[in-house]
């Protein structure tokens, strides 16, 4: 009984009748239109708006031609080493001298390249097939370098030619001289083993280190070129380092995709 009176006593009286209705407040309005063009916004994206989608992976810094590791074709003991680790060589350089029973013999590189490491020292003894050194191919000492990333062979699919990188540089700390530009030049079409990545770097703990997760897929970026730098390549700031970048410097790349990605409305 007490709630009926509260509400007859709430009721209009006849005298109310003729007074306008207020449907809402100006604030109400302004929410209203807010609403309806952030609704219309998110339409217009969901149909044509692109998410920026990163993937990272680790590589390293090549002349892009490969390198291969030269064995010692004979047996008998290191006298001398002719070649100091970086220096490039042409075909058929003198490497080693290398002592057997029937005299001294010198061991020879079988192509061109840069002496990555040597792996023999004077008084070791070599038996026949036994790694001596590894030799990167350079055709030119003045070939650009490109960056070789390893990603996961699940993920290689959205890698795209031209899609942008930026890399780390392992002796240019990010902190201080930011990242190393490029694009994606390549993408390989199968998974490589520890074997041939370790082959084509010419060192077996690479190949280990890089498929430690799996077999990966290769991807070749580009480095962007710049004469206004010391290096000679563009980074995020405006110098880069004050030297110049190394063949077989370890990197971390992020490879930057852009895809579409449609919203699926979920309504009531």
């Amino acid at each position: 009984m007490q709630f009926r009176q509260q509400a007859l006593s709430k009721a209009q009286s006849a005298e109310d009748i003729d007074l306008p209705v207020r449907y809402a407040r100006p604030q109400g309005w302004l929410a209203l239109a807010v609403t309806v063009v952030v609704m219309a916004g998110a339409a217009v994206w969901a149909v044509t708006g692109t998410v920026s989608n990163t993937l990272d992976a680790t590589g390293i810094l090549t002349h892009g031609q490969g390198s291969y590791v030269l064995q010692s074709p004979i047996s008998g003991q290191v006298t001398s080493v002719l070649a100091q680790e970086g220096s490039t060589l042409p075909a058929g350089a003198p490497l080693l001298k290398v002592r057997t029973t029937r005299g001294t013999t010198v061991v020879r590189t079988i192509a061109a390249g840069r002496l990555t490491t040597v792996s023999a020292s004077i008084g070791s003894v070599l038996n026949t097939g036994a790694n001596v050194a590894s030799v990167e191919r350079v055709r030119h000492s003045g070939d650009p370098l490109v960056a070789t990333l390893y990603v996961p062979a699940d993920r290689a699919a959205s890698v795209r030619v031209g899609a942008s990188v930026d890399l780390g540089v392992q002796s240019a700390p990010t902190q201080t001289y930011g990242v190393l530009r490029g694009e994606v030049r390549a993408v390989g079409r199968t998974a490589q083993s520890s074997q041939q990545i370790g082959s084509y770097l010419g060192s077996e703990q690479l190949g280990e280190e890089f498929s430690k997760h799996g077999p990966p897929v290769a991807v070749q970026v580009r480095l962007d070129r710049s004469s206004g730098t010391r290096s000679g390549y563009r980074w995020s700031s405006p110098d880069g380092p004050p030297f110049a970048l190394g063949s077989m410097t370890l990197t971390d790349g992020t490879v930057h995709l852009d895809a579409q990605h449609p919203i699926d409305w979920l309504l009531p």
